[in-house]
């Protein structure tokens, strides 16, 4: 008897654990219906907000280079970046743009008797005006160029890094960053970008024509 009394126990502690059970389930249950029918969906669509459809992107995002259309301090005829009118915006895109200039500049070629860096062979084969031009003037003229255009961009009133801007907009051109076997290619991402991406290129078909 005392046996069955043991097992009558168990049985009944098992029944008021499983009653536990079933009302601790039902009360999450009923709290989710709950929060269901009270609570808005934090992501709700809101046509009607001004935001909506909107990209907005940080100034310290690593993953575009954004720039102001404009004018530098001094005249370029041989440093690539200075003969477009392209002005980094920010702290990123000066980074980057500095990182350029020199990846370019520490590249060698053959240039006839002459050793030049990747900057003057590119500008000639660019710039028409300079293939006549003596070698060893346009390497002196590169080096004063170089330490010109790197005085503009160290010197640059640059966006707050706190800051955003919305992707598509008329004051700013930006480009995507993206890794295409270990080299970053700069792709326009908005339509301001990609207008004055197209005539740059077509400038400088006219310039080789």
């Amino acid at each position: 008897m005392e046996g069955n009394k043991s097992n009558m126990n168990d049985i009944k502690n098992n029944n008021e654990n499983n009653n536990k059970d079933n009302k601790k389930y039902n009360d999450i249950g009923n709290n989710k219906t709950n929060n269901k029918n009270n609570n808005k969906p934090s992501n709700e669509i809101n046509e009607n907000d001004p935001n909506f459809g909107k990209i907005n992107i940080s100034f310290s995002d690593v993953n575009y280079a954004i720039y102001r259309i404009g004018k530098w301090k001094n005249t370029y005829k041989i440093n690539l970046i200075g003969t477009s009118n392209e002005i980094p915006a920010t702290e990123v895109t000066k980074e980057h743009v500095l990182s350029n200039i020199n990846e370019i500049r520490n590249s060698k070629f053959e240039l006839g008797e002459n050793e030049v860096n990747g900057i003057v062979a590119l500008s000639i084969q660019l710039n028409p005006e300079l293939q006549g031009m003596d070698i060893t003037q346009i390497i002196a003229d590169e080096e004063l160029e170089y330490k010109n255009i790197v005085d503009e961009i160290e010197g640059l009133e640059l966006e707050d890094p706190n800051g955003f801007i919305e992707l598509e907009n008329d004051k700013f051109l930006i480009y995507k960053l993206e890794k295409d076997h270990h080299v970053t290619v700069a792709k326009p991402a908005n339509g301001l970008t990609m207008k004055h991406h197209a005539e740059e290129i077509q400038r400088l078909k006219e310039l080789n024509k």
